[in-house]
């Protein structure tokens, strides 16, 4: 009986140890930051999540962050990620040649658009197009050649779940045009790129209408603005930024691709560069910050993660709405980069952390 108890005392201890080994750190300069999150966001004209994960520590602050954002092109670091482990599998190749098909073309970011088709650019090439120029038709050839279920598949794997639907960008016009007459899902991708020439508001309706051989009276609505908001609505190309940030930790862990994969993303997205934009305008010029941006009508996000390739690695989402998409954001995401930076990149560590059960 006495062998008995010890062992299942021994047993307790072992589980109690591994407890502790495995609850997530709290870290009190988030706390702090939370704090100022809070009235930056009161500040603004605006809506505000934000998500931080240390991911050798699971540290992590959550701000408004298990909320669906809407992502834009802050999608294609996802994306990437996807394409590299198609790589690293030996499906995709960096060197592979893709061509440039009529139905790849989509308007927006990047001038791929304008390429005759037949042109023909490497897997590698489209990669630094999507994440450098933010180049929708790159963005739209990669996900064709990878596969649209395959991209899902690996993306809400590593997501953990939390990660809605990523459709090409062509969708995304096709979608947002359905809203005003269900036709729009058959637009062509010829004319969503005419459409895009006209200016945001009743021209771009109108526009819409014309195309569909309609009168802007017979679309089923003709507020863009509401087009917009019901497609945000949809959950497509969204994401809680705790899903996402925690994609991006298992990237910084080396979880997710091979050390040549990463070294390579990281390249791509700026780790040597600093481009004093949105977050990174508020964090030291000399922080390695690798990102990427997201924009659309009343929609703006930022992430990336801080010193990539270090211990103390810091992964950072931040998404808004309800505001303008470049001058309101961009002084909002300054400010929140200004406050990381103060309050957590460059506050004293000791005495910063205790364990905690998760809530």
């Amino acid at each position: 009986m006495k062998v008995l108890l010890a062992s299942i005392a021994l047993l307790g201890c072992a589980a109690v140890s591994l407890w502790l080994w495995a609850t997530p750190q709290r870290d009190a300069r988030f706390e702090a930051l939370h704090q100022r999150l809070g009235e930056l966001e009161n500040a603004s004209p605006g809506k505000l999540g934000v998500y931080l994960l240390r991911p050798h520590d699971g540290s992590e602050l959550n701000y408004q962050a298990e909320r669906t954002w809407y992502l834009a092109s802050a999608t294609k670091a996802a994306i990437a990620i996807a394409v590299l482990q198609e790589v690293d599998d030996g499906k995709l190749q960096l060197d592979q040649p893709i061509t440039l098909e009529e139905g790849d073309r989509v308007d927006g970011s990047g001038g791929l658009v304008w390429e005759d088709a037949g042109a023909r650019y490497s897997v590698g090439e489209l990669l630094r197009e999507m994440l450098q120029e933010s180049d929708n038709t790159a963005a739209d050839m990669l996900i064709r050649v990878a596969g649209e279920a395959r991209v899902n598949e690996r993306i809400a794997a590593a997501a953990d779940n939390g990660f809605g639907k990523v459709t090409r960008l062509l969708e995304v016009r096709r979608e947002l045009y359905g809203q005003l007459h269900p036709d729009g899902r058959s637009l062509e991708n010829r004319q969503i790129v005419e459409i895009a020439a006209a200016p945001l508001g009743p021209q771009r309706v109108e526009a819409v209408a014309n195309a569909l051989n309609l009168q802007t009276a017979q679309l089923e609505i003709s507020d863009l603005d509401e087009a917009y908001r019901r497609y945000y609505a949809s959950g497509l190309n969204s994401a809680t930024l705790v899903a996402y940030g925690r994609l991006m930790g298992k990237l910084a862990k080396g979880e997710l691709l091979s050390d040549a994969s990463t070294r390579l993303l990281y390249d791509i997205m700026g780790l040597d560069s600093y481009e004093a934009y949105r977050l990174e305008a508020g964090l030291s010029e000399q922080l390695p910050f690798v990102q990427k941006t997201g924009t659309q009508l009343h929609r703006a996000c930022h992430m990336g993660i801080a010193n990539p390739q270090g211990d103390d690695a810091l992964v950072i989402l931040a998404c808004a709405e309800a505001l303008d998409e470049d001058v309101e954001a961009g002084k909002l995401f300054e400010q929140v980069g200004e406050a990381i930076q103060e309050l957590v990149l460059d506050a004293p560590a000791e005495a910063a952390r205790h364990s905690v059960s998760r809530d």
